[in-house]
Parts: C-alpha cells; structure tokens; sequence
C-alpha cells in the first residue's frame, strides 16, 4: 500500500516503511490473507499505547501543576479513551489505511472504532521506534493533546456512571444500583449485561466485555433516556 497521502497529512515520512505498514495491519486481514507476509499490530499497539500514555501524562502534569492525581487520572483518560482515539484517526483518514477483512471492513460501529482506536496506538509505536521519542511527541502534541479544550468544555473528563449519580441523586436522593442480569459467551469472550435501577426500577441497561464497561453504558444509555425525556 502507498502511504504517502498519510505520511503528507501527519507531516512524517517514514524511513522504514515495514513499521508503518505492520501498525496499519489488524489481525483479520491475515486471518483472510494467510499467505500475507505481514506482521498484525497488536505488538505495535501495545508500544504505542505505553508511549502515547507517558507523553500526555507528561502534558498533563506541566499544563496543570495544581490538580492533583484524581482529576489528572480522569483527562488522561478522556484523552487516550477509544472513543477519542477513532475521532481522531477519522480526522487524519487513518481508516483509508488499515488492512483488515472484508467483514471488518463493512463494520460501522464500535467495533471499527475500536480498531481505528488501537491502530492510532499502533501508529504511534510506529512512529516512536522510527523516528524516536521526540518525532512522537510532536505527534501526539499536534493532533491528541489539543483536544484538551474539547474534553473541558463538554466536560468529558467526568464519566457516565459520575454524571448518572449526580443527576439521581439531585433529583430522587437516592444512589444508582447496578445489578448483572446476564453474561454469556466463554471466559475469554464473555459479554454482561447490566441494569441500573433508581430503587426498584429499571432505567436502562448496557452491555459490555466486563461488568464495568457494562456499568458504563448502562449508565450512559440511562444519561440518553434522561436527556431525550427533558
């Protein structure tokens, strides 16, 4: 694949092309594509993850010198969340890149945005062994760090389980409950469902592949119930 159109609109071009093309490159396509000699970038995405992570709690520790760990914890988190990470890999065009299976390929949900999430990791690992710290940091300073503006002013820094019992607490006096109403699939693939009641009524209910993930998008799918209703 020619990734100069990539390399033009992050503004580096790599020396070793094999780095770029090994972040770029999800496990499905080789799945697809066993003769592939081609490496997957989960290798890739765990560098990079451990990269990006220091370098924006690097900024984040100089930017705010009087917020102490909890509320520092809580933007680097807003940060580097997938959700954040596939917004942006969208803005670079980042998906016109990766290699992955016709069925991923076709895939609009969360799922792609959880591989442009990884890939964006993968891409900074990438670039950290081909052009050192320095060339990452730029990187991550130019197109992660400065929607820093964006997670305060929409305040998504404050997860949805926080805002839920903000909103609950305010309104009934009483705290949310959250109770697992099911889980399947095998160990290494086990979905939950969760409930979040306001005493003993249902609100809404989330999945997810932990019984905090499903927590969240319980209390986020009540926050959207909440917010359609007002």
């Amino acid at each position: 694949m020619n990734f100069t159109a990539l390399e033009k609109k992050i503004g580096i071009v790599f020396k070793n092309k094999e780095l770029l093309t090994e972040a770029l490159t999800h496990r499905s396509y080789l799945n697809e594509n066993p003769d592939a000699k081609l490496r997957h970038n989960e290798r890739m995405e765990f560098l990079g993850d451990a990269v990006l992570e220091i370098i924006v709690t690097e900024f984040l520790f100089h930017k705010y010198p009087d917020k102490e760990e909890g509320p520092l914890t809580s933007l680097r988190a807003a940060l580097v969340n997938y959700i954040m990470l596939s917004q942006i890999a969208k803005e670079i065009t980042l998906d016109d890149f990766i290699l992955f299976s016709k069925g991923e390929a076709k895939d609009k949900g969360k799922a792609r945005e959880v591989i442009l999430a990884n890939a964006m990791e993968a891409l900074i690992g990438a670039l950290y062994l081909d052009e050192g710290y320095d060339k990452a940091k730029k990187f991550i300073y130019e197109f992660i760090t400065p929607k820093i503006d964006i997670v305060l002013k929409e305040e998504l820094y404050r997860d949805a389980k926080s805002w839920l019992q903000e909103i609950v607490q305010e309104k009934n006096k009483v705290t949310p409950m959250y109770k697992v109403l099911g889980e399947k699939g095998p160990d290494h693939e086990k979905e939950f469902l969760v409930g979040v009641y306001i005493s003993d009524k249902l609100l809404a209910e989330g999945l997810g592949a932990s019984k905090q993930e499903a927590e969240r998008n319980a209390a986020q799918n009540a926050l959207d119930k909440i917010k359609a209703s007002n």
